[in-house]
């Protein structure tokens, strides 16, 4: 078959340079599995099995990558189909195809790369929470104040700030999970679309490839993308959730706030002013994160309104597409982790502006409704009259202001010392009287650091469970090779 060359050139070319880079290794992979398969189950003699073999075996992956495309073949399967049969003849490298389709083959290949994907994804994942976790351990007494509507709000500690972000991403690990477990499973045998009448055993080549077992329906198995589409949602989630705790990052980094130093080794200064220290590592960290969310919308873009079947748009040309924005998500997560784990927060700083703009007036309010059983409601109002009055002459008696306000609303003064009411509105106090389940105060959160700790421990351990399995199915995938 001759090829026009305007669609070598565009088409062919571009999509054999992006099989050898991102494609080489699972095909291989699933050559070796399919024919341990084949003889196993004597639809291949012996004699054969040994011959292909031999010929996979002479194929070197270095060199292959190096090939020019020439336009005499289609693609990268049919590239390596060639240099069995080179190896072995025609008559039996014919053999390995026996029960099988490019459909398959593709689909299991594109698992196979996905699933290391998700997986190396997931594993920055969770050295971003170690680093905010550690982090958070050294900062749970370390007030601040919230801000809601991007207003000072209340005090709260840097330790509730990254637990709330740590949490986070364990949903966003639990998403990638579900969405590994999803993508997990093997296609081949399927073939074009309706299986084969042959006795494969498509049990044996999903242990041998390191899946947990086959897909189901064989038509579902070549047609379906939801599983893509699950893993890119999840990224997705996580990139959106990570960006706007860069948002807040970036903030802290000005001078205007001062909160947030990062470490030396990322920033970078300006060719024209010797004062700048621009904190660029996590502004790459978000242009970053925005490419792959953009890639990420682009992938569901492609697959949407296409035929539910074999269709190109899910395959050769989406490829690429997939494994920038998998690069790119990833890239994103490490860098903010590394980022964050040699940043500093100016403590002093923060606790000196804990308390202005009046972020502690709500404990004022809950304490007279604790004391004195008003609806809160008044208690609101008796607090922000006390506010009025101090804003207006910042250096006026609390205990005046309050006694002025409570007269004003309830036409009888409420009598507080100056030193009950500067304890009462100190963001401290505010702090440590939250003990409410996922507060601010530092018992609080020391006890639910624990319990993340013990979450990332688990979940490292899953990870590594599966990185294992993968290994372990590689090497029994081998010794099954040499054993033919």
């Amino acid at each position: 078959m001759r090829f026009a060359p305007e669609y070598v050139t565009h088409v062919l070319h571009e999509n054999f340079e992006d099989a050898k880079a991102l494609l080489l290794a699972p095909l291989m992979a699933i050559h070796y599995a399919h024919l341990v398969m084949l003889a196993e189950r004597r639809i291949v003699s012996a004699d054969e099995s040994r011959a292909l073999r031999d010929a996979l075996d002479g194929i070197s992956v270095e060199t292959v990558r190096k090939v020019i495309y020439d336009g005499t073949y289609e693609d990268l399967f049919y590239y390596i189909e060639r240099l069995v049969k080179d190896a072995c003849g025609e008559d039996v490298a014919g053999r390995l195809h026996t029960a099988r389709s490019r459909n398959d083959i593709d689909m299991t290949m594109y698992r196979i790369r996905q699933r290391e994907y998700i997986a190396a994804l997931a594993g920055h994942v969770l050295e971003l929470r170690d680093a905010l976790q550690s982090l958070a351990e050294r900062h749970t007494e370390t007030v601040y104040a919230a801000h809601t509507h991007t207003q000072p709000a209340q005090p709260t500690t840097i330790a509730h700030y990254l637990l709330a972000v740590v949490e986070q991403l364990e949903r966003d690990t639990t998403r990638l999970e579900a969405a590994y477990v999803s993508t997990n499973v093997n296609p081949l045998g399927a073939c074009a679309i309706t299986g084969t009448g042959f006795p494969i055993d498509r049990d044996r080549t999903s242990a041998l490839l390191g899946f947990s077992g086959p897909t189901g329906n064989t038509y579902g198995s070549i047609a379906t993308v939801d599983y893509l589409l699950e893993s890119v949602s999840a990224s997705s989630v996580l990139l959106v959730g990570l960006g706007r705790v860069v948002q807040d990052l970036l903030l802290w980094c000005t001078m205007e706030f001062g909160y947030l130093r990062l470490g030396e080794g990322f920033v970078q200064g300006s060719s024209i002013m010797p004062q700048k220290r621009n904190p660029v590592a996590l502004e790459h960290a978000r242009a970053i994160g925005s490419k792959a969310l953009g890639q990420a919308q682009a992938i569901i873009t492609a697959v949407h309104n296409t035929p539910f079947g074999d269709i190109v748009d899910t395959e050769d040309d989406l490829q690429p597409l997939v494994a920038s924005m998998f690069r790119d998500a990833t890239r994103m997560v490490a860098l903010v982790g590394a980022a964050m784990r040699g940043a500093g927060f100016d403590v002093p700083r923060l606790a000196a502006r804990a308390g202005d703009g009046g972020t502690t007036l709500t404990e004022l309010a809950d304490t007279l409704v604790r004391e004195h059983g008003l609806p809160f409601r008044t208690a609101h109002g008796i607090a922000a009259l006390l506010l009025k009055a101090r804003t207006e002459d910042p250096g006026a008696s609390l205990s005046r202001a309050l006694h002025a306000a409570s007269t004003a609303l309830l036409g009888q003064p409420l009598e507080y010392t100056e030193v009950r009411l500067q304890k009462i509105l100190s963001p401290k106090h505010f702090v440590d009287v939250r003990t409410t389940h996922g507060g601010p105060a530092p018992s609080e959160t020391t006890r639910a650091l624990a319990a993340s700790r013990a979450r990332l421990e688990a979940d490292r351990a899953s990870w590594t469970a599966r990185r294992e399995a993968l290994a372990a199915a590689d090497a029994a995938l081998q010794t099954a090779a040499r054993a033919l």
